[in-house]
């Protein structure tokens, strides 16, 4: 599990076989063979070790489900270490297991602060909700707006410049994980999966979960 926090922006070295090697600084502290490290939102296992940054191998699923395939030396990638008990949850719950690839569609500027928005895929749209939490390549940010399939969050100075979002423009893709609070509210609904269930979508109203 991670927190969305980005702890440090990572640069790709290589990208042969699957096998994909990052160099960073921060991140390394601490890390051992076989730990997971989330990469642009992507958790992965480090299979390499080197003194100036590390391995993973990455999946055929991985590929096709997030942007991870299509990274080149140079690129620049947001990192975080896994949680741990004792670390402070300055985010939201994030899995590291992406959902779906979302589209920039804008960035606007007002003064230091952005507004960005991104096209995400229809079936993922009853997930994300006004005020609630999404991660878009690793960070943890509050959705400000939702229409449609037309998700917009509004970004402060310190976000943009330690993050990659700098290095985005319109028609790139990203990394979308929903919340996955909203994952088990489904589940917990669904009358084929629970049919004795006394939970509605008036008592989750009632207790303020929705």
């Amino acid at each position: 599990m991670f927190t969305g926090i980005i702890e440090e922006i990572g640069t790709i070295k290589t990208f042969n076989d699957a096998k994909l090697q990052v160099i960073c600084r921060k991140v390394l502290e601490g890390t051992n063979l076989g730990d997971s490290i989330a990469i642009n939102g992507v958790c992965q296992t480090v299979v390499e070790m080197q003194p100036d940054s590390f391995t993973v191998q990455v999946s055929n699923e991985t590929l096709s489900v997030t942007t991870l395939g299509t990274l080149k030396q140079g690129d620049k990638v947001n990192l975080e270490r896994a949680l741990t008990l004792s670390s402070r949850l300055g985010g939201h719950l994030v899995s590291g297991h992406v959902d779906c690839r979302g589209k920039l569609l804008t960035v606007q500027k007002h003064s230091e602060f952005y507004d960005l928005e991104f096209e995400i895929p229809q079936e993922q749209t009853k997930y994300v909700v006004k005020k609630g939490s999404v991660t878009i390549n690793g960070i943890s940010l509050t959705v400000a707006n939702i229409s449609g399939r037309i998700i917009k969050v509004a970004i402060i100075p310190h976000t943009y410049n330690n993050t990659n979002l700098s290095e985005l423009k319109s028609g790139d893709y990203v990394n979308i994980e929903t919340d996955i609070l909203g994952k088990y509210v489904e589940k917990i609904l669904s009358a084929n999966d629970n049919n004795n269930s006394n939970i509605s979508m008036e008592f989750l109203h009632e207790n303020g979960f929705v």
